[in-house]
């Protein structure tokens, strides 16, 4: 049988949707693993992060379950689904490749005035205390306080947000192209009759 065949469609949707059952199992156990650890303390980042991974895992078990049935409705749901993520995955995407260092500046201090939570967190692993200025009178999680030897911590992430913003980017536009793929493969595959179930177009 020809790759543009039944068998083949339905072998390559299940294998993507394989891929992300593991994607987002890897995030779930990540997310997890860092609450464990002490690593992220804030139960927004803990939450949000399996809640991406949770609704991730459910579509592809939508796409799993109607590769391997042929299912219509829900290779049709599945399909719906994918394009939209698809959609908001190439603008992030898009808008983390294309933002200026200005904008950065302006995004994290939004960011960060906007996430008290995780503060702590941040002041932790960075080895830094405050945003653009340190507060000697305040209090800081961070091991370099009792010495005031602390720089800011808007310092510290700017060295590593350019290099995160490209990274994030760079794969949410690998994985929207992927997206692409499923809802092509969804759509081909929906089009076709299954050989079982009319065997005399065989003979």
């Amino acid at each position: 049988m020809v790759c543009g065949g039944f068998t083949c469609s339905k072998n390559s949707l299940c294998a993507l949707n394989i891929l992300y059952v593991m994607v987002s199992l890897l995030m779930i156990g990540i997310a997890a693993w860092g609450k464990w650890f002490g690593l992220i303390s804030s139960f927004q980042v803990v939450g949000g992060i399996i809640g991406v991974g949770t609704f991730l895992f459910l579509v592809a078990l939508i796409g799993l379950i109607g590769a391997l049935k042929h299912h219509q409705v829900l290779l049709f749901f599945y399909m719906i689904i994918l394009f939209m993520v698809f959609v908001v995955q190439l603008s992030v995407s898009c808008a983390c490749l294309s933002i200026n260092k200005e904008q950065q500046e302006r995004l994290l201090e939004v960011g960060w005035n906007n996430s008290q939570s995780i503060h702590s967190d941040v002041e932790k692993t960075l080895d830094c205390c405050g945003f653009s200025f340190v507060d000697l009178n305040g209090s800081c999680d961070a091991a370099c306080f009792p010495g005031a030897s602390c720089s800011t911590c808007k310092a510290r992430i700017q060295e590593h947000a350019e290099e995160v913003l490209r990274f994030v980017g760079g794969v949410g536009l690998f994985f929207s192209f992927t997206e692409v793929l499923g809802v092509w493969l969804t759509h081909r595959y929906r089009n076709q009759k299954d050989p079982r179930a009319n065997p005399s177009a065989f003979l």
